[in-house]
């Protein structure tokens, strides 16, 4: 991976001031999303060093996860698991919660996405805090899987989201 791969990539990638609320900036992947060759290589990198990982699932959070973990567990010839939101999985599930600014938030899995000792890799767009990426590996833990590694498009490295997933192999294309 060339830096000159990363400033394409960056290029495609819009800053949109005080979204959600005032003094953050949102890092927008839709026009990456637009662009076909550029999504392509996106997707690539994220799956270029989990190749040799022998992975057999892919976990994707909700939803831009979704985006870019489908295209991933085809390329991997792996399986497809959806992280979602509480309440929005239609059979049982196992969950994780997580700490947010105010308050928690809960994931789910479906009891059946996983096969034990399933070789997982979890996928989403941005690594900010960490605390999604870190639920998702207990609900993984849950069912018996292990995490073989985590790749996500962005990091927001001021926000150390890295530090709750210490021990962990962490890829990331993209640091702002």
């Amino acid at each position: 991976m060339t830096k000159e791969t990363l400033v394409s990539l960056k290029d495609f990638i819009r800053d949109v001031p005080d979204f959600p609320k005032k003094g953050i900036v949102f890092r927008d992947v839709t026009p990456l999303l637009q662009d076909p060759a550029i999504f392509s290589q996106a997707v690539s990198l994220l799956a270029g060093p989990i190749k040799r990982m022998e992975i057999s699932h892919v976990v994707a959070v909700e939803s831009r996860g979704f985006i870019f973990g489908a295209p991933i567990a085809s390329a991997l010839n792996a399986g497809f698991v959806p992280v979602r939101k509480k309440g929005k999985l239609p059979w049982n599930t196992v969950t994780a919660s997580y700490q947010l600014e105010y308050g928690t938030d809960t994931l789910e899995m479906h009891i059946d996405a996983l096969p034990a000792n399933a070789r997982a890799l979890i996928i989403d767009d941005v690594l900010a805090t960490g605390g999604t990426a870190k639920a998702t590996c207990e609900l993984v833990e849950k069912l018996k899987g292990k995490v073989v590694a985590l790749s996500f498009l962005i990091e927001l490295t001021a926000l150390k989201g890295r530090q709750l997933l210490q021990g962990r192999n962490v890829f990331s294309v993209i640091q702002y």
